[in-house]
């Protein structure tokens, strides 16, 4: 039988400490990087200590199913003392919840915000990213973003009390804001946001309301670029427009915000003039309800390390590293996924950035566990090599447009419609961990599919949860 003692004890002054004289490899993030490292590090002769601020690891790419109710939250989150058991059950894996508010390299340490110390030989921190308003933090209460279980329940809440007011409105005037859904950003997210928006207006709520018609729901998504999908390529990016506007969402592209507060957005558009000038136009978008999925920025951890070590940041926060994915001066702190501006040395003399999606983080994840497995041997750590297997995103039902690039060759498969969707939906079951959230979300899909509705269409009551914020109808002042 095997034995779950741990390892490790605390000191009387908050030092965690190791009593079995393994090396101690720390890991700060259970996200995808976090994750494949513990699960790559489970045979190595190490320690092994997982922080994590919240008691579960999420799969990402279907959080806007959660936020528009298209799934329940256990379908796409799994505890992490669950998913990591057999590793505890070996005596080699301590599982900590908490959030890490510094890093002290120079005795080799990371504090926790209950005053632990946490002693490493090697550190991962694969801490994620959060997001960014490009300066305007104040928008954040008027547009929130989608990057934890959290805001998924607060844009769900949102959504769905949109509708609620709207209902109980009785001036038309009135009652437009709260019809009027606006998602700013046009990458994956944004999409596949404006999309289900679209569907639960034009579908699943059509018939369950008396004095309003879901179906008049404007569902508008403003992108500043000239373009939605801007990584993909002219065609999907063109296709995919299409699709939306086939669900009913309106895409506003060349469409930079200006400012957002509680009734409405403010954006500018270049607009041709009578002469054959363009010059920016000023517009406002009455709206209750706004979405962000504009920007992105580095977990404030990457701060923290570079107050500590001088380590390089990119623009929008993430820890600049070098090709075996540890930072200069420090060959035993490792940083990954989101948090890295990485490169991929497939080609040794043309080195390319790493995108910022799942696979990448696994890669890098992985990369990190199998380079200290060789320091310990004596070897020398090798450069990290990213394998992109193409890119997806889905728009709607039976909409989505897909790229793949065939593996050794420069060729790639591109492809839209319902046989992108399908093949969306395939690898995103295959990729959930548990056969259980495997089974849930397939019978979801096919039941949505078939009949168009969304049964997690509930939230807690919201005075309970804020009860010093009112969410009742607060109209414009004149």
């Amino acid at each position: 039988m095997a034995s779950t003692a741990s390892p490790s004890t605390v000191t009387a002054s908050g030092t965690f400490v190791t009593q079995a004289g393994k090396p101690r490899v720390v890991i700060i993030g259970c996200g995808f990087g976090g994750l494949e490292a513990a699960k790559a590090l489970s045979d190595a002769d190490v320690e092994i200590v997982v922080i994590d601020r919240t008691n579960h690891h999420l799969f990402q790419p279907l959080l806007y199913q959660v936020a528009t109710a298209g799934l329940p939250a256990p379908a796409i989150a799994g505890p992490i003392r669950h998913i990591l058991r057999k590793q505890i059950a070996k005596g080699n894996l301590t599982v900590l919840m908490g959030e890490v508010t510094s890093i002290d390299t120079a005795s080799s340490c990371v504090v926790l915000d209950g005053g632990e110390h946490i002693h490493f030989d090697h550190l991962i921190l694969a801490a994620g990213a959060t997001h960014s308003y490009f300066g305007r933090d104040d928008w954040a209460k008027y547009a929130p973003g989608l990057k934890t279980l959290g805001d998924a329940f607060s844009i769900r809440r949102r959504v769905l009390t949109a509708f609620e007011q709207a209902e109980r409105e009785t001036d038309p005037v009135k009652r437009e804001p709260w019809l009027t859904f606006a998602v700013v950003g046009a990458g994956p997210t944004g999409v596949e946001m404006a999309g289900t928006l679209a569907e639960i207006a034009q579908q699943t709520l059509s018939a369950e309301f008396r004095r309003i018609d879901s179906r008049m729901a404007r569902v508008i998504l403003l992108e500043g670029a000239p373009r939605v999908l801007g990584t993909f390529t002219e065609d999907l990016s063109q296709r995919a427009k299409e699709q939306l506007e086939m669900l009913g969402a309106e895409v506003l592209p060349g469409a930079k915000v200006t400012n957002i507060t509680a009734f409405g957005i403010h954006y500018d558009v270049m607009e041709k003039q009578a002469d054959g000038s363009s010059r920016a136009v000023s517009h406002f978008l009455p709206s209750r309800t706004v979405i962000w999925a504009a920007g992105v920025a580095a977990s404030p951890l990457g701060k923290a390390l570079a107050k500590s070590t001088g380590c390089e940041l990119d623009r929008a926060g993430r820890v600049v590293v070098q090709p075996d994915l540890t930072i200069p001066g420090h060959p035993n702190i490792y940083v990954v996924g989101d948090l890295a501006s990485a490169k991929s040395y497939l080609d040794p003399d043309n080195p390319t950035p790493v995108p910022g999606v799942s696979p990448g983080a696994k890669q890098m994840g992985r990369k990190a566990a199998f380079n200290i497995m060789r320091k310990l041997k004596g070897l020398d750590a090798q450069a990290f090599r990213y394998f992109d297997y193409g890119s997806m995103a889905t728009i709607g039902k039976r909409a989505a447009v897909a790229m793949l690039d065939i593996p050794f060759t420069k060729k790639q498969i591109r492809f839209s419609g319902f046989a992108a969707w399908l093949f969306w939906l395939f690898v995103h079951v295959y990729f959930l961990i548990g056969f259980r959230n495997r089974t849930v979300v397939m019978m979801d899909w096919a039941w949505a599919y078939f009949t168009s509705q969304r049964h997690a269409r509930v939230f807690p009551d919201p005075h309970a949860l804020e009860p010093n914020t009112r969410i009742v109808r607060v109209d414009k002042p004149d």
